[in-house]
């Protein structure tokens, strides 16, 4: 039996008007890297609170955000987003728990790429300011040159890292 998919074209037009819906209702696009921020800076307040308050970083995102950071609507975007996907993969029974690897690496090997690569991608969210989403999608829901530089850089920068890892997966 073939798993049926929705059709590119309707989801991506349902996405686009998510995001002019998110302008609209809030002012500011969608994006996930701003969600782990608010839990982290929740964290660093509960754990070492002289640090948060001594440290200019912290006391502006504090500043920003009245009473929790865990408040803020990303948080709760992120949390969303989670559970529909599992729910997405477990209706079009497509849950698997297995870790996908080409035949020439070991998991351990995948496993060490993915977190260098998670940690990397959260440092380069931080220098630019936003993720993927926040800075391509968004950026390109309301014309931005930015924004369409950065999806042309995260394309391009993905095939051409990918021309070297490639023997990885074949």
């Amino acid at each position: 039996m073939q798993t049926k998919y929705m059709n590119p074209y309707l989801a991506g037009f349902l996405l686009g008007l998510l995001l002019v819906a998110t302008v609209y209702i809030t002012g500011r696009g969608l994006g996930a890297s701003g969600a782990i921020k608010s839990i982290t800076v929740e964290a660093v307040t509960s754990v070492a609170p002289e640090h948060a308050a001594d440290t200019k970083f912290f006391q502006e995102y504090t500043d920003a955000h009245a009473g929790s950071a865990l408040k803020s609507w990303l948080v709760f975007e992120v949390v969303g987003v989670l559970i529909g996907a599992f729910i997405s993969g477990l209706v079009s029974d497509r849950l698997n728990f297995t870790l996908e690897h080409g035949p020439k690496i070991k998991s351990g090997v995948r496993i060490f790429g993915a977190m260098t690569g998670g940690l990397l991608f959260g440092f380069g969210a931080q220098l630019g300011r936003g993720c993927t989403s926040g800075a391509a999608l968004s950026g390109m829901a309301v014309l931005s040159t930015g924004g369409i530089l950065t999806m042309v850089a995260i394309f391009g920068g993905a095939y051409a890292f990918a021309y070297f890892f490639r023997k990885l997966w074949l």
